[in-house]
């Protein structure tokens, strides 16, 4: 529509314009010295208008002259932003494919080129560490550095290098540089904090991550119980920072049969049995766990009848455990009650031949003074250790002892 308005005003100044021409009889007369020259006021504007676009065209030709090398300039240099962009492109596709020689080079020329110098210098980095090429990768990290960009992309980075060389300390150092920890931040903390054995702070960030929902309820769990048992291991040298260690320790969580199983050798490094068997016999009455039936036994203080009693509870509801047959010949062994001791340890090889059966059923023949029956325990027991080393040597299934 706006253009067939333009066509018809464009027509009617022509219409008019040609009109006016036609009859317009005025002239016009240039006197010189010895000259005359009479024109016509058509001619004369026609000239003028002819003269006007020459003068136009020409100051047109030279403004474009002189700004020619500019536009080059401008030309080469969007040519150059387009070739760096698509290096940069190049680089990270090939390196999230896995070529990273590829992905190295390509990050090189962006670099090179100046396109985005941090992530070009970050991401040349991961592929040069990927590569094993350390020299290269420092010279990168140095050069993203230097460059103004994303501080949280080289220092998350950096810190990724360092815990891949289990350099933990420096990782934590790194990472404080960040004003702000975020999610990722936090999990490359945890991993430090893990491999320096930081076994409190763990269980913090355990439950941070829990917070942002990084982690679901599962994952969350068994990193946390993995942290509280090794916490606990390492307050195996002192009772009191162990006493106060497990009495920090949530009631749901001292149930746990990895947490209590944990606990309770520790408590029997120490000397300490009778705190041993407390944390045994509520684990175990709260989720049955051969592990710690058969830690019932490690430690020999406190009331052996009791615990006796006790065992036998749990085999009337677990008759056919051959752990708990052997932790009740053991205590039974402890009591002086050979003939029980016998039948319970009997039983357990009869359900599960094991090393320790074997070997406890030795010293109870000797305690009868039957050394060629002692002899064949003893025999019997290591074929079984044998049978156990050679399928763990040769990647068959493993004997328990």
């Amino acid at each position: 529509m706006r253009a067939l308005v333009w066509i018809v005003v464009i027509v009617a100044l022509a219409v008019g314009l040609t009109l006016a021409v036609r009859h317009n009889t005025g002239y016009v007369l240039l006197v010189l010295p010895s000259h005359r020259i009479e024109l016509s006021l058509n001619l004369l504007l026609a000239l003028l208008a002819a003269g006007f676009a020459a003068g136009y065209a020409l100051v047109r030709l030279v403004s474009a002259a002189l700004g020619l090398p500019r536009q080059v300039n401008e030309y080469r240099a969007a040519r150059s932003r387009v070739q760096a962009r698509a290096a940069l492109l190049e680089a990270v596709h090939e390196y999230f494919a896995g070529r990273y020689g590829r992905a190295e080079k390509a990050a090189a020329a962006a670099l090179k080129m100046g396109e985005h110098p941090a992530l070009s210098a970050v991401l040349a980095a991961r592929a040069a560490h990927e590569l094993h090429a350390g020299e290269r990768r420092d010279a990168y990290l140095a050069r993203a550095a230097a460059a103004s960009g994303d501080d949280a992309a080289r220092v998350v980075t950096e810190a990724e290098f360092l815990l891949d060389e289990r350099r933990h300390q420096e990782a934590l150092i790194v990472l404080k540089r960040l004003p702000r920890r975020h999610t990722a931040v936090l999990r490359l903390e945890l991993k430090a904090q893990q491999q320096a054995r930081n076994w409190e702070q763990v269980l913090a960030l355990t439950e941070e991550l829990r917070r942002r929902n990084v982690f679901d309820a599962t994952q969350a769990e068994q990193v946390r119980r993995h942290a509280l048992t090794e916490n606990l291991k390492r307050k195996a040298l002192d009772t009191r920072a162990l006493d106060d260690t497990w009495d920090s320790i949530p009631a749901s969580e001292r149930a746990n049969r990895r947490v209590a199983a944990a606990a309770a050798r520790c408590y029997i490094a120490l000397g300490g049995c009778e705190q041993a068997h407390r944390i045994i016999e509520a684990a175990v009455e709260e989720s049955w766990d051969s592990e710690l039936a058969g830690l019932y036994a490690e430690c020999e203080g406190g009331d052996t009848v009791k615990r006796i009693e006790r065992a036998e509870r749990w085999l009337e509801s677990h008759p056919g455990d051959a752990v708990l047959l052997l932790t009740l010949g053991r205590l039974c062994g402890q009591q002086d009650l050979w003939g029980k001791a016998q039948s319970y340890l009997e039983a357990s090889v009869a359900v599960e031949p094991t090393y320790t059966a074997h070997f406890e059923l030795a010293r109870l023949q000797e305690q009868f003074g039957n050394a060629d029956v002692a002899r064949r325990q003893y025999r019997a027991g290591l074929d079984l250790a044998l049978a156990q080393l050679q399928a763990v040597t040769g990647g068959r299934r493993r004997t328990p002892l």
